[in-house]
């Protein structure tokens, strides 16, 4: 299957072109011929399987092909995508560019943590597609600046996402202001009950599409943990990315804090590192993000905020210095590896204290964790894992050989992802409190 058999217009079968996108991922040839029909749409797909195009695509043609409602003054949005994060609208705003490069439609982005007078600006200019986060959006709904009353397409992106923090009362409240006759495509790696409500009070006969088990993790991604005590994991991190690891890597913290203070430790142990989390200011995430993807910053350090969302490819390895509390967190931060056939590795620092959060992953995995011990940072006391605790060896223990971290796969067909290719970044998460990312 290419896309030209999917029914899509010469200019973005160009704009593919120019970015060397020559085969649909699953999800992208089943939902763009229904977005294109004028369905509306659930999707099941996690970060990575291509849902921007999936839906990004077909957005665009319809918009093209239709005439805008005769309006005075500056266009109004005829499209709106409601993103968790920061980071994701960014990214989801330069993939429509970048597919409707060869078409005449104008692209805004709003989100908090950037100044409220340049948005207020770009809206009077007049938009077609709106990409925005729910918190941002009701301040401008609230102010007046932002008008819904002609979107024809709504898109609902990492919809779960949203939920998780505290958003369904500002969803509700724009999906309240926009037509009632409308296209709406809601996209979500899970379909919880409260995704299912939503679905069936705001779409219309939805077709839903599921292109991967909820919770699927590539097949190719290797897990790993090392058993050490909690107080000697940054020494441990040091050891692995100085000696065994010369590549860029991901490592996910627990707090904002510890994410900060971790960096500042890896940057005096000659490991140039940055911190991403959501009590950084707009700019700095967006800078830290800019130098891993530029190669200047060989260590991401990041909290949740950074597991969803956004791309960065070929990544090899990602460390989680703390685990996750929640299982299914786990799965979205070592999505970041393993992508599109190339082989991965997560590997886990795991101090007796969280026993149990891996115990949960392993659960959810329904697979044993290899559990492999450093020589010379072994724990104090054992790592209970089901019924197979691992304990402090007595005496000398051979070190066991190395075995090298997962490499790209050879050259495949290029697949439209979540963003374009000049531009990677890394994934949104769960901030704390409500409005963490208003953005």
């Amino acid at each position: 299957m290419t896309f030209e058999t999917l029914g899509l217009a010469p200019a973005l079968l160009r704009a593919l072109a120019d970015s060397k996108y020559t085969v649909p991922t699953p999800i992208q040839a089943e939902a763009i011929p229904l977005v294109l029909a004028g369905r509306d749409v659930l999707g099941g797909a996690q970060t990575g399987t291509g849902k921007t195009a999936a839906f990004g695509l077909p957005l665009l043609q319809r918009l093209a092909e239709g005439q805008p409602a005769a309006a005075t003054g500056p266009r109004k949005p005829r499209a709106l995508i409601l993103v968790p994060t920061r980071e994701l609208a960014v990214q989801v705003s330069d993939s429509l560019r970048t597919y409707g490069r060869h078409l005449r439609l104008n692209v805004t982005t709003i989100y908090g943590g950037a100044g409220m007078q340049p948005q207020i600006e770009q809206l009077r200019r007049g938009v077609d597609i709106l990409v925005a986060c729910p918190g941002r959006l009701i301040d401008h709904l609230e102010r007046g600046t932002a008008k819904l009353d002609a979107v024809e397409l709504l898109v609902l992106d990492e919809a779960d996402r949203m939920l998780d923090m505290g958003f369904l009362p500002s969803i509700k409240r724009i999906l309240g202001r926009v037509p009632a006759t409308r296209q709406t495509l809601l996209f979500s790696a899970t379909f919880e009950s409260q995704i299912k409500q939503l679905a069936l009070e705001f779409m219309k006969s939805p077709e839903q599409v599921q292109v991967a088990t909820q919770n699927t993790i590539a097949e190719t991604i290797v897990h790993r943990a090392h058993p050490v005590d909690g107080q000697r994991k940054r020494d441990l991190l040091i050891d692995i990315l100085a000696t065994r690891h010369t590549e860029q890597v991901l490592v996910f913290g627990k707090t904002k804090h510890g994410c900060n203070r971790l960096a500042e430790q890896l940057e005096q142990a000659g490991l140039k590192a940055v911190a991403i989390h959501g009590n950084k200011s707009q700019a700095a995430r967006q800078r830290a993000l800019n130098d891993f993807k530029s190669g200047k910053a060989r260590v991401l350090v990041a909290t949740d905020v950074a597991a969803r969302g956004l791309d960065i490819p070929n990544l090899p390895l990602v460390i989680n210095h703390d685990l996750p509390m929640v299982a299914e967190d786990y799965v979205h931060r070592i999505g970041r590896t393993g992508r599109n056939g190339a082989t991965g590795e997560a590997l886990s620092l795991v101090s007796p204290d969280e026993a149990g959060l891996l115990r949960q992953i392993q659960r959810m995995l329904k697979q044993d964790i290899a559990m492999e011990p450093v020589k010379g940072f072994e724990p104090s006391r054992p790592i209970r894992v089901d019924n197979a605790p691992f304990a402090a060896p007595r005496g000398p223990r051979p070190q066991r050989g190395h075995r090298p971290h997962g490499k790209p796969a050879q050259a495949q067909p290029r697949h439209a992802h979540a963003g374009p290719k000049q531009h990677r970044g890394q994934g949104a998460g769960k901030p704390a409190g409500r409005r963490d990312s208003r953005a």
